[in-house]
């Protein structure tokens, strides 16, 4: 997914008009098909929404978890709570939103337990450095972000470190944008943030995964 250089200018913080964070589109007709079909219960439908929608899962989930095997579990028992959940979906949201939103209170759940590796307060409603925005935007890289330069082979590596450092919730929404593709409706339904909240954090990443390859750049 490439996004344009004006989609990576400073965000201007305007908490009037900020949508809810429980505005994500509800399912449509598709989706409720898809949910009936699981409800039946019909095991093709099951094994249907799991091709769609583990490996994405399992991105995330190794995004914020500190070892394969815990983020391994957490989409299981995400998946088990999906199962067990059908019959209270009301259809408010997408049936992969909804997915997603369940995956990620488990995930909470997880940190709680590992808090000495990973402070549960990063994954809070108020993201722990605030909701201004940095004051000092990264230098240009002709046009190029991050986005596009992550599929370089040279700077993988580099990126990749720089993004196990971001605070959970910007690396959940990096990896919900950029590697999942999720809509800014469903990211927001998902993280449960206002559209500022979730631009600002989108824009805090961004810049420190620029700056981490503005130092690599300088110091190959």
């Amino acid at each position: 997914m490439t996004t344009s250089a004006t989609q990576l200018a400073p965000v201007r913080v305007l908490h009037r008009s900020a949508p809810s964070a429980r505005s994500a589109a509800p399912a449509n007709s598709a989706g409720l098909r898809l949910v009936a079909r699981l409800r039946a219960p019909d095991e093709s439908a099951l094994s249907e929404v799991v091709r769609r929608h583990h490996d994405a899962l399992l991105r995330l989930a190794l995004a914020l978890l500190p070892t394969r095997a815990l983020a391994e579990e957490t989409v299981q028992d995400t998946w088990a709570a999906v199962v067990d959940g059908l019959a209270s979906f009301e259809g408010r949201s997408s049936l992969k939103t909804w997915i997603f939103r369940i995956f990620f209170n488990r995930a909470k759940t997880c940190l709680r337990g590992q808090a000495r590796s990973v402070p549960f307060s990063a994954l809070s409603d108020c993201d722990s450095e605030g909701l201004e925005v940095d004051p000092t935007p990264p230098q240009s890289w002709n046009d190029d972000n991050p986005e596009k330069l992550l599929m370089q082979k040279e700077t993988i590596g580099c990126l990749e470190r720089a993004l196990q450092r971001l605070p959970p919730k910007q690396r959940a929404v990096v990896t919900l944008h950029v590697v999942d593709g999720l809509e800014s409706d469903e990211v927001r339904g998902v993280l449960r943030v206002r559209e500022t909240h979730r631009r600002v954090l989108l824009y805090r990443a961004r810049s420190k995964l620029r700056r981490a390859l503005d130092r690599h750049l300088i110091g190959a």
